[in-house]
């Protein structure tokens, strides 16, 4: 897939995802999450480590330590805070220019940079959404970010299908935006609810 330096739309999700993570209320960590059995802990764990931790260690080349891939984020009470700081640094690190440019090893084999960006801002906008979702809140993308997402998601489906990464797809609303075409190729729901 040819990608192009997406710093942008990646700051323009990252922003929306942490103002959603610093959204969640309190006492809500075992509620249900559009992904499937995960519940908004699990949700919230996974989301904290991929886009902030391991995506500000992949602008440079490298992996996400070991220690943090089971840690528990949300044990934390200041875990939202935490979030907004790391993935500002995350931010900050894809901003330059050269984190696009050349290859990352990712599961043994060279990937473009920009490949990688790519799929951390759909990780971002995808499990930002989800968050939103399972708290009652909107995850709000402006076009043009949404209209490379639905860009990645469409390359990327299949691939993220095979590691189940995504459900199957589903067929979008009529009248769907490019976010909810992009959210209905992943697997999601678009007009998931939280049980009232």
């Amino acid at each position: 897939m040819e990608t192009k330096n997406l710093s942008a739309e990646m700051s323009a999700a990252a922003a929306e995802a942490a103002r959603v993570v610093d959204g969640t209320p309190e006492g809500t960590l075992s509620a249900p999450t559009p992904c499937g059995d995960w519940d908004l802990r699990t949700l919230l764990n996974h989301t904290i480590l991929w886009t902030s931790y391991s995506a500000e260690r992949r602008a440079h080349g490298d992996s996400v330590d070991e220690e943090l891939m089971n840690k528990d984020f949300t044990a934390d009470p200041g875990f939202r805070q935490d979030y907004a700081r790391q993935i500002n640094k995350a931010i900050t690190a894809w901003n330059n220019p050269e984190a696009w440019t050349g290859t990352r090893n990712v599961m043994g084999s060279a990937t473009p940079a920009a490949d990688v960006g790519a799929m951390l801002l759909m990780e971002t906008a995808l499990h930002g959404w989800d968050v939103a979702t399972a708290t009652g809140q909107e995850f709000n993308v402006d076009d043009r970010t949404a209209s490379a997402l639905e860009d990645i998601v469409q390359a990327q489906a299949e691939l993220f299908r095979k590691y189940q990464g995504f459900a199957d797809a589903i067929e979008p609303p009529q009248n769907a935006t490019a976010f909810e075409r992009a959210l209905a190729l992943s697997g999601r729901d678009p007009s998931w609810k939280t049980a009232s």
